[in-house]
């Protein structure tokens, strides 16, 4: 209930509803057991006086001093409303030009309108302007988004998917931390037929909507790239080889070699934990062993942006020395010197379409089919190759 206060005693945490007086709210202060109801200026009010505004239900609970579920019932034929009342609900619809959202009108069915969203990283931008995406979406469906964080955590994943589904969201959009390996605490909400959607880093192993970045030919293209900058001792720093976007990331240098016939070299292949300790100490093995290089694909920007301040600390020229690009087009890495070659997965669009599965699955309900949706990106040139 909204704060209201009581006009005699001046108090709030007093006040209750009591009922209805002439389609008005009737409140009653315990303190001071005074009744009064809350009188508008409707000229004001009045959603034909807004510019720019498309009338809701909540609009024509306030012209009629009803409540949002009541409107929504009665515009549904619910039995639960008098006939009378869906007349006249109806006719005050009709004079305020509403014009019901079919999508909304099915989803009015669930009872939470809450989708949770559990990201690895809330802190990158990858993740944020994927989260934004869904947002936008979820936002004019009239859906709330609660947000989880992993921290990159197994554990912690498994006790926000548990703590989301006891809370009852609607449902769950969920990128899978670095650590995690095994998935039942997915499967077990799935044989519930509760909606779940995966993005970016996906689970093979369930029959759920998925929305995929261009892995392996983002990665072919960045490999490539480098090839026809003249580049042929290229390393290729990856995540965990569990992951699956790293396996498909590595999959797609790998690719890139052999259309140009340049032999692998396994001593060129590196696996880190995603941290920039990590990352940090794989590059330094590489740079103080006697392997020679003229390249290297991160298949992360973060990773990257830290690979070229480092090969700066050490003296080595970039990208006349050694070219460096990457996967994920941070905005960072425009503006450091020099600005990295990044591969743009459109992270906004991701998140947008992640939404939009989800709400299918809404509407659909049990005859809905799981669907696949590749995001297609593209290579953005910069001065580090």
């Amino acid at each position: 209930m909204p704060h209201i206060k009581c006009p005699k005693c001046l108090k709030i945490e007093t006040v209750l509803r009591a009922g209805f007086l002439r389609g008005r709210q009737r409140y009653l202060c315990k303190e001071c057991i005074y009744h009064f109801t809350i009188h508008h200026d409707r000229e004001n009010d009045h959603p034909k006086r807004r510019k720019n505004h498309e009338t809701t239900i909540v609009d024509i609970a306030k012209a009629m001093g009803l409540a949002v579920s009541t409107i929504s019932r009665a515009l549904r034929d619910h039995p639960e409303t008098s006939i009378k009342t869906r007349a006249a609900v109806k006719k005050v619809a009709e004079e305020l030009n509403y014009r019901p959202n079919s999508i909304a009108q099915r989803l009015s069915k669930r009872e939470t309108q809450t989708i949770g969203v559990i990201i690895p990283d809330i802190e990158t931008y990858f993740y944020s302007s994927i989260l934004t995406g869904i947002q936008q979406v979820a936002s004019k469906a009239g859906y709330k988004v609660m947000v989880c964080q992993s921290n990159e955590s197994h554990t912690e994943e498994v006790s926000n998917t548990h703590a989301f589904m006891t809370n009852w969201v609607d449902g769950l959009i969920i990128c899978h931390s670095k650590e995690t390996k095994t998935f039942d605490h997915i499967k077990m909400y799935l044989k519930k037929n509760i909606p779940i959607v995966h993005f970016n880093r996906v689970c093979e192993e369930v029959n759920t909507s998925k929305v995929l970045l261009e892995d392996s030919r983002g990665s072919f293209q960045v490999t490539e790239h480098l090839i026809q900058q003249g580049c042929r001792r290229i390393a290729a720093i990856g995540g965990p080889e569990h992951l699956y976007v790293s396996k498909k990331r590595i999959k797609g240098y790998l690719k890139a070699l052999k259309k140009h016939n340049i032999e692998p070299d396994p001593n060129l292949i590196f696996h880190s934990d995603l941290t920039i300790p990590s990352v940090i100490n794989v590059l330094d093995q590489l740079l103080d062993s006697n392997t020679s290089i003229d390249a290297i694909f991160s298949i992360y920007d973060a990773g990257a942006i830290r690979i070229l301040a480092h090969l700066k600390q050490r003296g080595i020229k970039i990208p006349e020395e050694i070219a460096v690009a990457s996967f994920g087009n941070e905005p960072m890495g425009e503006f450091i010197e020099p600005s990295l070659t990044s591969f743009d997965p459109q992270t906004l669009k991701i998140g947008k379409t992640a939404a939009k599965l989800f709400f299918d699955q809404i509407i659909a309900g049990e005859s809905f089919v799981p669907k696949t949706k590749i995001i297609k990106g593209n290579l953005i040139v910069r001065q580090s190759t």
